[in-house]
């Protein structure tokens, strides 16, 4: 009885000591994390399609202004604003799958067992979302640049180089606003359809209702800066920017994006993942 206890000890023992040995795996660092998310947005189909319509439309919108565009109008704004109104569009949609891929793909098992802690995700989703958006902006301002030169050459109108580095500042700046509504309705909703639809409610529906208010309701149109999130980035896109208007571009972004964001972060946290 003694020495089949001194085995059994001995046995635990080699045990404890084996797993003391064992290494410990160490976390995955969030550039592989955000890499990986990067390489998930390319992979699919309707991802792949997204990042060439990206292509697409740059390249699209500067030959119709080329074609179309009085020769007044063939300066450097015009073509940096028209080539980054289409990605306002995509970015947000970009960014929306991004996030609900997870819970409509059904793949989040496996990637929050990989990566246990969801906020870790989430942070490598949206930072990945941001360096496509500003690639994509940067994209913009380039063959807006290659538009204006071979507009003005074949039209012979005079070169304008009119857009500053802090203008163009806050064009990237009103685009990646745009992206992070994306990125909170993502979190708000986690399905793609139905982020999907809300992106374009926020986009278009709304909008049109601020619209209708501000021509039949006499003091809505001093209110509708401070509560219209479309017509507060839209200031952002127009040049010089004033004092009043960064403060309805703070104010609206707190209530339309900000406060969401926090919500949707806390529910994508506690949602159950099958």
């Amino acid at each position: 009885m003694t020495a089949m206890t001194a085995m059994t000890v001995d046995a635990v023992d080699s045990s404890n000591t084996a797993r003391a040995d064992r290494a410990i795996p160490k976390r995955i660092p969030l550039t592989r994390v955000i890499a990986v998310e990067l390489r998930k947005m390319f992979n699919t189909r309707s991802g792949f399609w997204l990042m060439a319509s990206i292509v697409i439309a740059g390249v699209g919108t500067t030959v119709g202004i080329i074609l179309l565009a009085p020769e007044s109008d063939l300066t450097y704004y015009t073509f940096a604003r028209a080539v980054g109104f289409p990605m306002a569009i995509i970015l947000p949609m970009i960014a929306t799958l991004s996030i609900t891929g997870e819970w409509s793909q059904r793949s989040g098992l496996t990637t929050f067992t990989l990566v246990p802690r969801r906020k870790r995700v989430i942070v490598a989703k949206g930072l990945a979302s941001l360096g496509v958006g500003v690639a994509a902006m940067l994209f913009a301002f380039a063959i807006g640049a290659v538009g204006n030169l071979v507009g003005t050459a074949i039209t012979g109108a005079d070169l304008v180089w009119d857009v500053s580095v802090t203008e163009g500042a806050t064009i990237v700046l009103g685009s990646l606003l745009c992206l992070l509504t994306g990125t909170m309705l993502g979190m708000l909703i986690r399905s793609s359809v139905g982020a999907l639809v809300v992106y374009f409610m926020y986009a278009f529906v709304l909008p049109s209702l601020f619209g209708v208010l501000t021509t039949s309701v006499d003091w809505f149109p001093d209110v509708r800066p401070w509560i219209d999130l479309n017509l507060a980035e839209s200031f952002l896109f127009n040049g010089q920017v004033t004092g009043e208007q960064w403060a309805n571009v703070a104010v609206t972004a707190g209530v339309w994006i900000i406060l969401p964001a926090l919500l949707g972060l806390r529910l994508a946290m506690r949602s159950e993942v099958k």
